[in-house]
């Protein structure tokens, strides 16, 4: 059995250099914190995207432009077509859960603020039958000079959060909408868009079709009768898709993004873990006779080795602890804008996970080639070092 050194001998040493453990704890921190923040920016945007789409609506839109709604020009008399050829369409009240809308990425202004990009989506009523997650909060649907603005388009156009309550003016190709009403759609693109009565913002883009039907079916699997439809009216040239597979299309889109924070995460931890290395051959080194003369005395090598091992996992996983607290304070609830919509930072418990993991991993990687180095000197020549 293996006789080890009691704890306090690590974290004595630890404390006996305390700027080196400050920079060794800071540095891991700072690590972790990127490792945080990467996981949760990851982890919101695509979960925003994948939880747009719901199953049970499919969405038709031109041949070719499967990938950019915006891009999609149908023509207006689809909606009633659509409503009137396929099978299994949600009925609310006699009504037919069809949603002809128009989706334009246009220029915005607010009273003095500067312009910016929102996507503006021109809709009837029946938006309400299909997109089932959309709750008006306050005041009701717009009517001609009139738009309804989700709770995060704040976020997207770079304003206040009061700049766009009930009453208040926005600009659009030189007209002028005074905000009717704020609507939710949590956890969906949605929430960061502005919506206008369709038939303005056709006029304002000057356009005579629409960018896509959405269609609300009674069950996902009557996906082939609305896909049928599509095939079969050719002089339409449409394309089915549901919507879920829509939005899991635009996650894949935007994994490059994803990926990029991965690696610059990455990077930095291998920076951190080779400055790790540098700090601990010169912290070891010095203890060189140290670690010799426990050998002496009867200790072994692998329980130096284990010593060793403390030190570095008790600096690495205060600034993992230190890193975490950062993260709640400063990442929980934030929101990020990108050109679909808002989302929120979420600490969950795969991106907690993949911290703690980082700590742990920069502990025991940073430590294991100083530690190696200097236990494997011959005794008597580290014992006259």
């Amino acid at each position: 059995m293996i006789q080890l050194l009691p704890f306090a001998y690590a974290t004595r040493n630890l404390l006996r250099d305390i700027p080196r453990f400050i920079q060794k704890t800071v540095g891991s921190g700072i690590v972790v914190f990127l490792v945080f923040a990467a996981g949760a920016f990851n982890q919101g945007m695509d979960s925003m995207l994948r939880s747009t789409g719901s199953p049970q609506n499919v969405i038709l839109l031109s041949a070719g432009a499967e990938e950019s709604v915006e891009r999609s020009e149908i023509a207006v008399q689809v909606e009633t077509l659509a409503a009137a050829g396929i099978r299994g369409i949600q009925q609310q009240m006699g009504t037919a859960a069809v949603s002809g809308e128009v989706h334009f990425m246009g220029q915005v202004t607010v009273a003095s603020h500067a312009p910016a990009q929102a996507l503006l989506r021109g809709v009837t009523p029946a938006a309400f039958l299909v997109h089932r997650e959309v709750r008006v909060l306050e005041g009701g649907f717009p009517g001609s000079g009139q738009a309804l603005v989700g709770r995060l388009a704040h976020h997207a156009l770079d304003l206040p959060e009061n700049a766009l309550a009930i009453g208040s003016q926005l600009e659009f190709e030189g007209q002028s909408f005074t905000v009717a009403g704020i609507f939710e759609a949590p956890g969906t693109v949605m929430e960061s868009e502005v919506w206008l009565d369709r038939n303005d913002l056709m006029t304002l883009t000057q356009r005579d079709s629409l960018s896509c039907a959405v269609i609300r079916l009674e069950s996902p699997d009557d996906f082939s009768a609305a896909d049928l439809f599509s095939k079969q009216r050719l002089d339409l040239e449409l394309r089915a898709i549901r919507e879920s597979d829509y939005y899991e299309n635009l996650s894949g889109f935007y994994a490059p993004i994803r990926a990029m924070t991965w690696v610059t995460a990455a990077l930095i931890a291998a920076g951190a873990v080779f400055g790790g290395f540098n700090m601990l051959y010169a912290a070891f080194a010095s203890r060189i006779r140290e670690l010799a003369t426990l050998q002496a005395i009867g200790y072994t090598r692998t329980a130096i080795f284990i010593s060793l091992l403390q030190e570095s996992l008790l600096a690495t996983l205060s600034g993992t602890l230190l890193a975490a607290f950062a993260a709640v304070l400063f990442l929980e609830g934030q929101t990020v804008h990108f050109s679909m919509g808002t989302f929120y930072l979420s600490l969950s418990g795969s991106v907690i996970t993949t911290g703690l993991l980082t700590g742990l991993c920069l502990g025991i990687l940073g430590m294991i080639p100083p530690a190696i180095r200097c236990l494997g000197a011959p005794l008597p020549s580290a014992l006259r070092s």
